[in-house]
């Protein structure tokens, strides 16, 4: 009598594997699953190896280089950014092209960004406001969204969108604001200052993964942590946790003259989150609530 075969193990491609993604893989180590991660740069197949990937040669700007993806994955998880450039984001076109031509994905998780919102002037909003994208960042990433519900839709796919604001770690480069600090950088004054939001990248790991089990179809989540404080009173709070000096302020008049238009674009935007869903529907316990514990994590 023959031995039944065991089932094949749940197979998750990771596309866009950065920090992020590195610490989903730090999670889903001893599970079992199979993990595949696209990468065009071959210098990081040691990495993604060790941390129990199979590294997957391909560039999302190369439809031609994709033709591996097709069928392969039970599940993906979308964390590339669009391109730097143009109304719409073809990098997800040309990922969903090569997915439709098998099997799809039963899931799809996709890190977006709270910019879609555009200003929202401080209010408090859930997961139903409308879009409002005010910059071409920000409207790629709109297109995107479109493009992975659309898909779901007509192959039965659950997508959820995870509209992610600022993510932070004291281990992620360029995430902690004590560099920033220490270079005496300013903030706006309190009647000029706009409301943040934050993620720290390791509840930001953990969530992704939920969705890919609890997400309910086509379905918007901000993963966001419980942090409502205007962007002064966060890089004030940094510089006391790090003993350094809290950062000069200024009038959105001077912003101006000494920022980047990159950096003006984001003290142009204030809104606070509602995180209802992320707690309630994907069952997320936070394991830093507050950037307080969190910037001295």
């Amino acid at each position: 009598m023959s031995a039944t075969p065991s089932p094949r193990r749940f197979r998750l491609l990771i596309i866009g594997c950065g920090d992020v993604g590195m610490r989903v893989l730090k999670l889903l180590r001893g599970r079992g699953w199979q993990v595949a991660a696209l990468t065009s740069s071959p210098g990081r197949h040691a990495a993604l190896r060790e941390a129990g990937a199979l590294p997957l040669m391909g560039n999302l700007d190369r439809p031609e280089t994709l033709a591996r993806l097709a069928g392969w994955a039970d599940a993906v998880l979308h964390l590339a950014p669009p391109p730097g450039e143009g109304a719409e984001d073809r990098r997800t076109a040309n990922l969903l092209h090569v997915l439709a031509r098998r099997t799809p994905p039963r899931r799809i998780v996709y890190a977006s960004t709270t910019g879609v919102y555009g200003d929202c002037a401080g209010a408090r909003f859930d997961e139903t406001r409308a879009v409002a994208p005010a910059t071409a960042r920000a409207g790629r990433r709109v297109d995107a969204e479109k493009q992975l519900r659309a898909f779901g839709r007509r192959f039965g796919a659950a997508v959820t969108i995870m509209r992610v604001p600022g993510i932070y770690a004291g281990d992620r480069e360029g995430g902690h604001p004590r560099e920033r600090l220490a270079a005496g950088r300013p903030v706006l004054r309190r009647e000029d200052d706009v409301y943040t939001n934050h993620i720290h990248a390791d509840d930001l790991a953990r969530a992704c993964l939920l969705a890919l089990f609890r997400g309910l179809p086509q379905r918007v989540v901000h993963a966001s942590d419980d942090t409502e404080l205007p962007m002064g009173d966060y890089f004030d709070l940094a510089a006391d946790l790090c003993g350094l000096p809290r950062p000069p302020r200024i009038a959105r008049a001077e912003a101006a003259g000494v920022m980047t238009p990159v950096q003006l674009s984001f003290l142009s935007e204030s809104r606070r989150l509602d995180n209802r869903r992320l707690k309630e529907e994907l069952g997320l316990r936070l394991r830093y609530p507050h950037v307080e514990q969190g910037l001295l994590a």
